[in-house]
């Protein structure tokens, strides 16, 4: 099974594969990736451009590889924000999209404890396409009886 974990910077998403994934299973985090690749010490978030740009290029390997085991084996992936294409792909694979939202408030705080301000942008462009997602999700009203 492919499990597609969704959600703005610092939700839990990571948390959360924690605590579902099996040993045996493949976890495709873009932070875990980059970490992987980074000489001793490097930081944990807050990358540089030249280390995400080449922990992305491992990232899209790793999953053109993984989802060809997906009989074998879950597959759990940290996609923040995927697009319309990358949904229909997945969907396509038969996975569970599994969204983690802890709430705005205490996303902004993580991101203000944790991480870099760039990842405040990134979680407001998130949650306001959740709300254009929910305003836009039933175009007309329904009937009346």
């Amino acid at each position: 099974m492919l499990y597609v974990i969704t959600g703005p910077p610092a939700a839990g998403k990571s948390s959360w594969i924690e605590g579902h994934a099996k040993p045996e299973d493949i976890v495709i985090d873009l932070d875990r990736i980059t970490v992987a690749l980074t000489g001793p010490g490097a930081p944990h978030w807050n990358h540089g451009e030249v280390q995400q740009r080449v922990a992305q290029r491992a990232r899209y390997a790793a999953i053109d590889e993984a989802i060809k085991h997906l009989d074998k084996v879950d597959v759990y992936l940290i996609h923040t924000m995927p697009k319309a294409k990358a949904l229909a792909q997945y969907k396509r694979l038969g996975a569970r999209i599994v969204p983690v939202d802890p709430g705005r408030e205490v996303v902004m705080n993580r991101i203000k404890a944790m991480r870099s301000p760039a990842m405040e942008r990134v979680a407001t462009r998130w949650y306001n396409a959740r709300r254009r997602q929910a305003a836009t999700g039933m175009p007309q009203t329904s009937r009346r009886w």
